[in-house]
């Protein structure tokens, strides 16, 4: 492979996609702010580097995968970020969720520098992440994405380039109001069945394969069965998420009555300091209103 990558933030998301990027044959340069998940893939056969900007002085391409706007800003264009030590003609990556509008804004800083950007959030979890199966949605110029689309396949399987920068973390938006909204509709379905006695297996079977089918169906009810709540996608960043949407919705005049009401459902689960579990714990919520609890 002749691009030499480089990636920043090993969380759930980044170590798996690390992986997969050394298995497809990439020289890989790694950091995160802990050291033991940089030693990890190392192992794997990654370099290490001790700050962004030694990350984006060994590489061609930067990818950045990290928690939150702010994160993004600093580790792009903070002391020792990417953009102090990229070369131009080289390319950054955001495959963060974040603010679109601040994307636009970082986006333009770097162009100026002579770096080319895309944004490039991700949908599919954890799970995706580790079989390498994401869709990702990427804004930026189609040329760029032509010439980054083996490191993408590399991650993805469902790769779409939706139009300039700025337009991945809108589609990425929209994801996650339809990701929110169908995981709160799972669960209303889920408790309805078990205050009026159906059996749940049973049910769950027979409405997954006709119009009521979802991922949230298929992958996370039986989650909820066996009350498996640690995370894929954990509830804490299913909020920042959301308020990013109800953020640009407010910019917009936009009304979001289902995506508030979820925003607000899973405000009372944080509140009850589940925000480390799984977005399937939602049903939590419901079953307190019920008085009434989904297992089997």
């Amino acid at each position: 492979m002749d691009k030499r990558i480089g990636l920043i933030g090993l969380g759930i998301m980044g170590k798996p996609i690390a992986r997969n990027l050394l298995k497809a044959g990439y020289s890989l340069t790694v950091y995160s702010r802990g050291r033991s998940t940089v030693e990890a893939l190392m192992a794997d056969g990654a370099a290490g580097a001790r700050s962004s900007q030694e990350v984006a002085e060994r590489s061609d391409v930067v990818i950045t995968m990290v928690t939150d706007t702010p994160d993004v800003r600093q580790v792009i264009l903070g002391d020792n970020g990417v953009l102090t030590g990229m070369r131009a003609g080289g390319i950054i990556i955001d495959m963060s969720t974040v603010s679109p509008s601040a994307t636009r804004e970082i986006a333009e800083v770097v162009k100026a520098k002579g770096v080319h950007f895309l944004d490039a959030p991700v949908s599919g979890g954890e799970g995706g992440a580790i079989a390498g199966t994401l869709s990702i949605m990427v804004g930026g110029d189609a040329e760029v994405f032509s010439g980054c689309l083996p490191i993408f396949q590399a991650m993805g399987k469902n790769i779409t380039h939706v139009g300039g920068t700025g337009t991945g973390q809108l589609t990425k938006l929209c994801n996650q109001i339809a990701v929110a909204v169908t995981n709160l509709a799972m669960s209303e379905a889920l408790v309805f069945a078990a205050k009026a006695g159906v059996n749940l297996e049973k049910m769950h079977q027979a409405i997954s394969g006709g119009a009521a089918g979802s991922w949230q169906l298929s992958n996370l009810a039986p989650r909820i069965f066996q009350r498996d709540f640690a995370p894929g996608f954990m509830v804490k960043l299913q909020q920042k998420d959301l308020r990013l949407v109800l953020q640009e919705a407010d910019r917009l005049h936009l009304a979001l009555p289902a995506t508030s009401l979820a925003h607000s459902l899973f405000n009372a689960l944080e509140t009850a300091g589940a925000g480390d579990e799984g977005t399937q714990a939602l049903v939590k919520v419901l079953e307190q209103l019920a008085g009434v609890g989904v297992k089997v």
